[in-house]
């Protein structure tokens, strides 16, 4: 079966598991935010609410001095394993404070649950939207936003609660669905046959595609330990031994991931990687017929990685909380960096097959940025992604990605070199980045 074939089956499964199994939750009534000192970062004048809504979720809402009238409901990236705290609200604004600066109420939810769940937070995303409406004010506009693995959380509210949105904005944003996070176990194959030492021989076998198992006690500070044993990540690449060096540079050949990557991406494909299979029972992710390329020697590294099957049934659950189909009736504007080494910028290319294929392309406009960085492009970046998706919902005016970038210009004229959008970028397929299997 080829892959694109597999592909669609895997999503046609999913979706018709989400239909039959996934309930929207009546609404209960919310109790009214409560006043609150803002978080540091937060711009002079505005007023911050806090609560814990219906489903135990914190957020933070922040409304600016002198409002627009539009409310940006944010969705966070991650995720983040362990308890949710209230803190990472602050985190969010003090980072997205341009929002609050532009004029915009700024909305955020912590979500209920730590880890991979997407649903649960496409919940909690619209129910503090609707504590915003019924306590603090009425929008003229909404809009949603989100950021990384806050885009998975975000295309599922917008398929969810399709009335609740007028515009989405979508930066750095997972839009591939599962397949995004196949390299993760990739990168874990490659580690584990040039490295051997996750898990060492002396301990306990288990299968990659599990990340860890649930009773380990390996830290991330143990994680990083064996890395750097293996690959001397935490020296300068002139004072790494030339097996060392060899084997960093199969790595990123192979893997295509940069150096500074790899024990990030480690880490989420063994602690992240561990929570997704705590709910989905077996892996969703398999590497079965992948071909891996740029080594010194492929034969032996293919004959050499282990093999793993995807289990259907997993693919499908894992698929049912958190990909979305691309039925967006509202527009659509994405962006990303073009050299982003957390989520490859290839996966836009998903997002705009799967609005073609709904009958929605018209509805998406993407634009790039010339960047490696993943969380945050300056503050020049956001004015006009902000006001070309605001035109779009009001005044029908279409955005182009030359359009953003000279508007990016003219707010900027003092420091044009902070713009750095990219007007005519054509994004390559993400099986050009990512072994399709």
């Amino acid at each position: 079966m080829n892959a694109m074939k597999r592909s669609t089956l895997l999503l046609a499964a999913a979706f018709s598991l989400l239909v039959g199994c996934t309930t929207i939750p009546s609404h209960s009534p919310e109790a009214a935010p409560q006043a609150a000192a803002c978080p540091a970062g937060v711009p002079a004048g505005a007023r911050c609410l806090r609560g814990q809504d219906s489903a135990n979720a914190h957020y933070l809402i922040v409304m600016p001095e002198n409002w627009s009238g539009v409310l940006v409901v944010h969705a966070h990236g991650g995720p983040a394993l362990g308890e949710p705290k209230a803190s990472r609200a602050d985190e969010d604004i003090q980072r997205w404070a341009i929002t609050v600066q532009q004029g915009h109420a700024w909305a955020g939810s912590v979500f209920r649950q730590g880890g991979f769940a997407v649903t649960t937070a496409a919940e909690d995303t619209d129910r503090v939207r609707r504590i915003f409406v019924e306590h603090v004010a009425k929008p003229r506009r909404t809009l949603l936003h989100g950021q990384s693995w806050g885009a998975m959380v975000a295309t599922r509210a917008a398929e969810l609660y399709p009335k609740s949105w007028e515009g989405m904005l979508l930066t750095s944003g997972v839009v591939a669905g599962p397949t995004t996070y196949d390299f993760r176990l990739d990168l874990r194959v490659v580690y584990q046959y040039l490295c051997n030492n996750h898990p060492r021989p002396d301990e306990a076998q288990y299968p990659l595609w599990m990340g860890l198992p649930a009773d380990s006690k390996l830290s991330n500070a143990d994680l990083s330990a064996r890395a750097n044993d293996c690959l001397g990540l935490n020296k300068p690449a002139a004072q790494r031994t030339p097996e060392q060096a060899r084997r960093v540079r199969t790595i990123v050949d192979v893997v295509r991931i940069p150096e500074n990557a790899i024990i990030g991406h480690l880490r989420w494909g063994t602690f992240t990687l561990r929570d997704v299979i705590s709910r989905t029972g077996t892996s969703p992710f398999g590497n079965e017929g992948v071909s891996y390329k740029g080594s010194d020697d492929d034969a032996a590294l293919n004959a050499g990685v282990k093999r793993y099957p995807v289990d259907p049934a997993a693919a499908a659950r894992f698929a049912a909380d958190v990909d979305y189909v691309g039925r967006f009736g509202i527009p659509v504007l994405a962006a990303h960096g073009i050299n982003d080494s957390t989520v490859f910028v290839e996966g836009s290319d998903t997002l705009r097959k799967r609005m073609q294929a709904t009958g929605n392309g018209a509805r998406l406009v993407q634009t790039f940025v010339d960047s490696n960085q993943h969380s945050y492009w300056g503050d020049a970046m956001y004015p006009p992604l902000f006001e070309a998706l605001l035109n779009w919902v009001e005044k029908g005016v279409k955005p182009s990605p030359a359009g953003i970038a000279a508007r990016c210009m003219a707010i900027s004229a003092t420091k044009p070199a902070d713009c750095r959008f990219l007007d005519n970028y054509t994004v390559k397929p993400l099986a050009s980045r990512i072994p399709p299997r």
